[in-house]
C-alpha cells in the first residue's frame, strides 16, 4: 500500500502571494509537477515536507521584473532613435524628467476626432517657465503663438497642435 500524499498549491501574483490551499491526492504526474511543495506521510506519523528549488525557475520567469534596468552608457543617439540625458541637468528652473522606460515625455493627443494637441508632461519645479520657454521656441518656429494650457496640480503642459517630434528633439538639445 501507498504512503499517502498530500500537496500544496499557491497562487503567486504582482503583490505576492493570492491563495493557497491543499489539493486533493493526486494521480496524474501533471498536477505532481505543478506542485512547489510535497508532503510525503506514513499511515502512522507525520510527514516530511519536501521543497523544491527547481521547479520555481517556471514561477520566476512568469513574475515581472520589480524594475526596469538603466541603459547602458554611450554617445550620441541609439540606432532605435533614443538619446540618453546630459550627464548634468540643465540649470533652470524646472526638470523634466524621463518615463519609466527612459524617453522623453512628450506624447501627441487627439481629441474628438480633428482636435490635436501635444502633452509634456513630468514637468517638476516651474510650469510657467516651461511654458513660455516653449511658446518662444514654438514662435520661432512656426512664426505664430500657439495657444497653451498648463496644469500645476499634474505638472502637464498641453500645446495646440501636433509637435512631438519638435518639442522631444528640443528638449534632448537641452539637456533633459
Amino acid at each position: 500500500m501507498a504512503a499517502p500524499f498530500r500537496s500544496v498549491f499557491m497562487t503567486l501574483g504582482p503583490g505576492g502571494l493570492i491563495r493557497s490551499g491543499i489539493a486533493a491526492p493526486a494521480g496524474s504526474v501533471a498536477n505532481v509537477r505543478a506542485c512547489l511543495r510535497s508532503e510525503h506521510g506514513s499511515a502512522g506519523g507525520r510527514g516530511a515536507v519536501d521543497e523544491s528549488v527547481d521547479e520555481y525557475k517556471y514561477v520566476e520567469r512568469l513574475v515581472p521584473p520589480s524594475r526596469i534596468p538603466s541603459p547602458p552608457k554611450h554617445e550620441g543617439s541609439a540606432p532605435s532613435g533614443w538619446t540618453p540625458p546630459s550627464e548634468t541637468p540643465p540649470s533652470l528652473p524646472y526638470m523634466i524628467r524621463r518615463s519609466r522606460m527612459h524617453n522623453v515625455p512628450v506624447y501627441s493627443d487627439i481629441k474628438h476626432g480633428n482636435q490635436k494637441s501635444t502633452l509634456v508632461r513630468k514637468v517638476e519645479g516651474d510650469v510657467w517657465a516651461l511654458n513660455k520657454d516653449v511658446k518662444e521656441f514654438l514662435q520661432q518656429l512656426t512664426g505664430r503663438e500657439t495657444a497653451t494650457q498648463v496644469n500645476e496640480v499634474t505638472g502637464t503642459v498641453r500645446i495646440k497642435g501636433h509637435f512631438e517630434k519638435e518639442l522631444k528633439a528640443w528638449l534632448v538639445q537641452r539637456g533633459f
